[in-house]
């Protein structure tokens, strides 16, 4: 396993951006990545090596922004305009220009929000369906399907 300095300038900012895409709030995001590598750094005994460690680190992320929402009733919109979509080698990713870009995100901010989080999540975090399933405590092919229906939105709106 690599240490964990490289592990955090590895998938900080994976995590910050992920939250960021749920919260749209920078601040936010920050501290809960900040978090985040402090709970993974006392329980990283009690990561098993069962996903990668990616998966892990959202998973413990998504936890603190739920206790910290349930605390502080935050506001979880999304902000569309701030979100970067990271370029990505497959078909579907390749297809969608700089010009497309607002589209693709005001379209993703109709989907429903396990649509929508998939979608981040497999577009712009690199994870698998098996990853983006555990994250999410559902199957991979419940990640799969899902991930299909958004991208049969985002045809319909002749995004890819």
């Amino acid at each position: 396993m690599e240490n964990i300095e490289e592990v955090y300038k590895k998938h900080a900012n994976l995590i910050k951006n992920y939250i960021f895409f749920i919260t749209q709030n920078k601040d936010l995001a920050e501290e809960i990545m900040q978090d985040t590598f402090v709970v993974a750094i006392d329980q990283i005994d009690k990561f098993r090596g069962d996903s990668e460690i990616s998966t892990w680190l959202c998973s413990i992320a998504k936890k603190i922004l739920y206790k910290k929402t349930r605390k502080n009733n935050l506001n979880n919109t999304i902000s569309i305009e701030e979100i970067e979509l990271a370029d990505k080698k497959e078909v579907e990713e390749e297809c969608i220009t700089n010009d497309n870009k607002l589209k693709l995100y005001e379209t993703l901010q109709k989907l429903d929000a396990n649509t929508r989080e998939v979608m981040y999540l497999r577009l712009t975090g690199d994870l698998t369906f098996k990853e983006i399933g555990k994250i999410l405590k559902k199957s991979e092919n419940w990640a799969r399907v899902t991930f299909f229906r958004g991208k049969q939105k985002l045809k319909e709106e002749k995004l890819i």
